[in-house]
């Protein structure tokens, strides 16, 4: 199963984590077994571009679409068995000590 595995960053961080997973590990052993797919960091917030279409109008704004203090900050495409697994996965991954990790599975069409 798809999962969207968000990075996300934390308002309100508890503090530095000590001994925290390195991110370049973890990238590597889950490319190894084959359950991330793809990933990347994202750049900052404020490189973002809004864009909608309203009344037929095209509207750009620079920046996110939403005002939040918790940023994406990257994403990883994870294959995973099931959601404990997409889970432990995630517990793994330096965001989860130092941020928030969002995992969604994507959405099955053919339903």
């Amino acid at each position: 199963m798809k999962y969207m595995m968000l990075v996300c960053t934390d308002p309100e961080p508890d503090s530095e984590p000590q001994n925290h997973p390195d991110v370049e590990v973890w990238v590597a052993e889950n490319d190894a077994a084959g359950r991330r797919l793809q990933g990347a960091q994202l750049a900052p917030a404020s490189a973002a571009t809004t864009v909608r279409v309203r009344g037929g109008q095209l509207l750009v704004s620079d920046g996110p679409f939403a005002e939040v203090k918790e940023m994406i900050v990257g994403f990883d495409l994870l294959e995973c068995a099931d959601l404990d697994e997409a889970i432990e996965v995630a517990r793994a991954h330096p965001m989860a000590w130092a941020g928030r990790i969002e995992l969604r599975p994507f959405a099955d069409l053919d339903q």
